[in-house]
């Protein structure tokens, strides 16, 4: 395994490769996202503990995506199966990927404790969803402050796990040191990820304004295909994003000696 470095245009390449990639098998692409989004929605309602269990799989969910992505650039069609492909690659790379969950779910309750010492928890509980978001609430200047607060705090704990999950499947890396050459292969390459992240704000933005236009009209005839509308656009968006992870990772690092595909994991 090399880390290499890239040129800050890969960013906005990654970002088209994740949407050209989407496309050419949306249905299967899309159902895989909406199942693992719903794994997730349907663990976060058990009590206590679900929150913390559905944000522990959050890091094998992007595998799943990246794997899938993969699968799709090698002209297969993804299917749910490789989902126990991926559980099957062994004791040692599960350990791993739960270790990398955990290590998520408390990064991620650190990031959601420091934010509440700025505003007291109303942003947390805002963003867990235990709590309604008013406009004045929204408007705030100590809810606006913890938002921004989590946020920053957000990127080094996302550099961690960019790449973690991929270099457990394909390099066979032990947990920590997976997270490790994430987070350097990330602030190594910042200029890549800032045009990445720049790319996919403003094409959820244009979608934004262009499904508002459209959405406004419908809603004048039919109001809930317009919903149904707005749903689907962001459930694409999001897979396109999930998609386009792998893509960073196989440019920041050398190749392993196999394919990156799904038929590794078997």
């Amino acid at each position: 395994m090399q880390l290499q470095l890239v040129k800050p245009r890969m960013g906005l390449e990654w970002v088209k490769l994740g949407v050209r990639t989407f496309w050419r098998q949306p249905i299967a692409l899309a159902a895989l996202f909406f199942l693992c989004m719903a794994g997730m929605s349907l663990i976060s309602a058990l009590p206590i503990v679900g929150t913390i269990l559905a944000l522990t799989l959050l890091p094998t969910f992007s595998l799943i995506m990246m794997v899938a992505a993969a699968e799709v650039w090698s002209n297969r069609v993804p299917t749910p199966v490789l989902i126990w492909h991926i559980l099957r690659q062994g004791k040692e790379r599960l350990a791993a990927l739960a270790t990398l969950g955990a290590c998520y779910a408390v990064g991620f309750g650190l990031v959601m404790f420091l934010s509440s010492l700025v505003d007291g928890g109303e942003f947390a509980r805002v963003y867990l969803g235990l709590a309604p978001l008013s406009q004045e609430l929204a408007q705030s200047a100590s809810f606006q402050a913890a938002m921004w607060t989590a946020c920053l705090l957000y990127l080094p704990l996302s550099f961690l796990f960019w790449h973690a999950p991929a270099l457990v499947h394909w390099h066979n890396l032990p947990a920590f040191k997976a997270m490790f050459f994430s987070i350097v292969a990330c602030t190594r390459n910042i200029g890549a990820f800032f045009m990445f992240g720049v790319g996919w704000v403003t094409l959820f933005l244009l979608v934004a304004a262009v499904l508002t236009l459209v959405t406004g009209l419908l809603s004048l005839v039919v109001g809930h295909i317009a919903m149904a509308l707005m749903i689907a656009a962001a459930m694409a968006l999001a897979a396109m994003l999930f998609t386009s992870i792998v893509f960073t990772f196989r440019d920041c690092f050398a190749a392993p000696e196999k394919p990156i595909s799904a038929e590794n994991t078997a």
